[in-house]
């Protein structure tokens, strides 16, 4: 096992801090030495070390506290802690086991054994951070993947209807936008746009003289058209995404008083992201030119969602939408 590392001592008696202090650097391991727990606190927040060797017994805040608070700390939660103490009694070394402490050293201690444990978590410290950042690793390259797979099942809607090209790239682009304004989380932002993305797949069943069709659509043309969602689900179902992809592509024509499809779902029944990703449908679609009309222009789609606000659209949605184009200059990607 590899010996040097860093570690905090903390002792409120000085022969005994200077003791362990000198016994773990004659190892090897750098070590920095508290003699109260506000000084560790400080000491560890300022450069957390691999490890803390931590007395119970100490006047004003105890060892006991100090782990509290440590594990509290997003910087020191995952810093294994160690208590040295003279502590006997079952009950408290669990509760400290419980305030997340990885073992006890009774004092006296052996200095073999004292060795042996802190060796031992150190390694195993490392090995968890090793796997760690190998899975943080693993999970980037299959979100990677999952992008360009995602970007590709796109772009085959895209090449059947030209007029709509780019039409979920932009969508996605401002239903993260509108998320980013709503003070959503980065990992809901990431799902929503892959959502955006492929929104639109099930078009791929609509035949494409359908879908580049100039003038207006029958009953039955439109009524192919609105299969889509559901189309889109059945191709996206069986995909293992960390994100409701598949539901959020079905519900993005649903309506907040029952009125959409496919489902009539209303309020509450409509997830989050498909609420934001229908403003953001609309919006696009309205900006955009089609074969049955010019484009309506940024006022007439802003006129739209607002008019509709709490009736059709989820009102802070709608809210998000309208700050980001009259208040921040957002524009659509080109």
């Amino acid at each position: 096992m590899p010996a040097n590392g860093k570690i905090l001592a903390v002792d409120d008696t000085p022969a005994s801090l200077k003791l362990l202090t000198q016994l773990l650097q004659a190892e090897g391991y750098e070590v920095r030495s508290a003699i109260n727990g506000e000084l560790a606190l400080q000491s560890a927040l300022h450069n957390p070390p691999e490890l803390i060797l931590l007395d119970v017994r100490m006047p004003e805040m105890d060892g006991f506290e100090v782990c509290r608070r440590l594990k509290r700390h997003p910087q020191t939660c995952d810093v294994p802690v160690i208590f040295v103490t003279a502590l006997s009694e079952t009950a408290e070394k669990v509760d400290g086991f419980k305030l997340g402490a990885v073992d006890f050293i009774t004092k006296p201690y052996q200095r073999e054994e004292l060795l042996v444990r802190v060796a031992t978590h150190l390694e195993m410290a490392r090995l968890r951070h090793g796997l760690e950042c190998l899975v943080a690793e693993r999970t980037a390259e299959l979100k990677a993947n999952m992008l360009k797979f995602v970007t590709a099942i796109a772009s085959t809607v895209e090449m059947r209807d030209p007029y709509t090209a780019g039409h979920q790239r932009r969508t996605a682009h401002l239903a993260a936008a509108i998320a980013k304004e709503l003070g959503l989380g980065s990992d809901l932002i990431e799902g929503l746009s892959l959502a955006g993305v492929v929104h639109d797949i099930g078009k791929i069943k609509v035949p494409a003289e359908i879908l580049c069709k100039p003038g207006r659509l029958d009953d039955l043309e439109y009524g192919l058209i609105k299969r889509h969602p559901q189309t889109g689900y059945e191709i996206l179902k069986s995909i293992d995404f960390p994100w409701p992809i598949a539901q959020t592509v079905l519900q993005h024509h649903e309506r907040l008083d029952g009125s959409g499809y496919p489902k009539g779902l209303a309020a509450a029944e409509i997830l989050p992201q498909a609420k934001i990703l229908a403003i953001a449908d609309v919006v696009e679609a309205m900006i955009s030119h089609r074969p049955y009309r010019p484009s309506l222009g940024i006022d007439a789609a802003l006129r739209e969602i607002a008019t509709q606000r709490n009736t059709l659209y989820d009102a802070a949605a709608v809210d998000a939408c309208l700050t980001l184009f009259r208040d921040k200059n957002y524009r659509l990607p080109v």
